[in-house]
């Protein structure tokens, strides 16, 4: 079978560099001994380097054409490769229900939801890593008073120690993409639970940002209603969500629940 032709729609860049592929396989290694998940492994540049690792592998693969190339190329992933798009995956069904490591070469126009949808199962993905758009990359590991501090931030370090591990440059692809593309490690920190409504927080975190340029006295209002009345001259309230921790953003959910009874 010949190459697979990328897909634009698909958001398809694929590796060609083998140092590199080898570079993200050694990512999993910061939780050995667990099952990997791999998310699109196109024509198996990184998926080589993760069988040498000898522990169970599955891989998700949602072009067709791929998985042809992979079955005709990997035959010991009989049986392991998943023809199926990995954010409408029942995870609870892959290894048995036990814990995994989530990595891949991740398509860049839905990198941000699978990352959403590693924060659903955060108790089954002790550890996630991968290749991403550097810019995506950089707002993950952003801190609290970047510019690039956002949604994502905030809602992944609540849960995950984020890692920007290195850069990768745009000539080691077919075809080369628009923009840089970053290596991360994200691995489960202590929290077992938030101290707040998690639901309620995540609306915090979302409402808020989406008003980044309004001081929280502003942007905070329509989680309020009725009750906006009950904002105070805390000086809390005169500062921008980006300037906020983690933390911080647990205090002020809490803050928002007992405002509305809840």
């Amino acid at each position: 079978m010949s190459l697979v032709k990328p897909k634009k729609f698909l958001g398809q860049h694929f590796l060609k560099d083998l140092k590199v592929a080898q570079d993200i396989a050694d990512t999993v290694d910061a939780c050995p001994e667990l099952p990997i998940l791999e998310v699109g492994p196109g024509m198996g540049v990184l998926t080589r380097f993760l069988l040498s690792k000898g522990r169970p592998l599955e891989v998700v693969e949602v072009d067709y054409e791929s998985v042809a190339y992979l079955r005709e190329h990997f035959p010991q992933l009989e049986g392991h490769i998943l023809e199926a798009d990995f954010l409408r995956m029942d995870l609870q069904r892959l290894f048995d229900g036990k814990p995994f490591v989530l990595t891949g070469n991740y398509p860049y126009n839905i990198s941000s939801q699978i990352f959403f949808k590693m924060l659903e199962h955060k108790d089954r993905i002790p550890c996630c890593t991968g290749m991403i758009q550097k810019e995506v990359a950089e707002r993950i590991a952003a801190g609290p008073g970047s510019k690039t501090y956002g949604i994502l931030s905030v809602l992944i370090q609540a849960w995950y120690r984020v890692e920007y591990l290195f850069t990768v440059h745009e000539h080691v692809f077919n075809p080369p993409p628009k923009v840089k593309s970053a290596v991360i490690r994200m691995t489960r920190n202590e929290t077992g639970k938030l101290g707040c409504d998690e639901k309620l927080f995540k609306q915090v975190v979302k409402t808020t940002f989406n008003q980044r340029r309004k001081t929280l006295r502003n942007s905070i209002k329509p989680l309020l209603g009725p009750d906006a009345s009950a904002l105070t001259q805390d000086a809390l309230f005169d500062k921008r969500p980006e300037q906020l921790s983690v933390q911080a953003f647990v205090d002020l959910t809490n803050w928002v629940s007992g405002i509305n009874g809840q």
